[in-house]
């Protein structure tokens, strides 16, 4: 379930003088430089099983994907679709994408809570429109998903799950401590937690 990893490759430091506030935007390419570079958290992700990289990038994750959204919507406001906990080259990153007048893609610091950058995602097979709409009014939002699936292990992946072209559940990754990932689905309405039985091989059932 853990999305694609996104490589950012130049952050442009624009000065807002008004007010003394400076804005990171992020320009995405392929070089593997940026917002992940600057993570104040980095694992080691070579040589090790990736059992091990999924425990350890759990582990180093001091802000959850709770307050990783938090974040992300107070930079960003809108509705927050997504939020993956990814690596690039052992930098840790929140990312979490916000649905207001476009699709955005915010990069929040796992170990501070810091917005390191954002940049509008673009895709021709995205519907944001449809898919805010269907989240705008839901009773559980994304926030309320990471934090029911909390129970079952750290949260490191948060998705609307729009599939079928509707809107009807949350699809919520966690790991355990041993680095074992299980798939879970959160009821847009409802707010209950059951085993998404059409996860990959990581996907264990219930480790209640």
């Amino acid at each position: 379930m853990k999305r694609r990893t996104t490589v950012i490759s130049a952050i442009a430091a624009v000065a807002l003088i008004g007010g003394g506030t400076a804005t990171a935007v992020a320009l995405s390419d392929d070089s593997g430089s940026g917002a992940a570079a600057k993570s104040s958290v980095q694992i080691k992700d070579d040589n090790v099983s990736d059992a091990r990289e999924n425990a350890d990038e759990a582990k180093g994750a001091r802000i959850t994907a709770e307050e990783a959204i938090a974040a992300a919507l107070k930079h960003t406001p809108g509705v927050a679709a997504e939020a993956d906990l990814d690596s690039d080259d052992g930098r840790l990153v929140w990312d979490v994408d916000v649905i207001g007048s476009a699709r955005h893609h915010v990069e929040v610091d796992p170990g501070t809570g810091k917005v390191l950058g954002s940049h509008v995602e673009k895709d021709d097979d995205d519907d944001p429109a449809r898919v805010a709409a269907a989240l705008k009014n839901a009773p559980t939002s994304a926030s309320d998903a990471a934090r029911a699936a909390a129970a079952k292990g750290t949260v490191t992946s948060v998705d609307a799950d729009d599939d079928a072209r509707s809107v009807t559940a949350w699809e919520v990754e966690t790991t355990s401590a041993d680095g074992v990932q299980h798939d879970w689905h959160v009821d847009l309405r409802s707010g209950a937690v059951t085993v998404d039985h059409r996860g990959g091989d990581d996907d264990h059932g219930d480790d209640d």
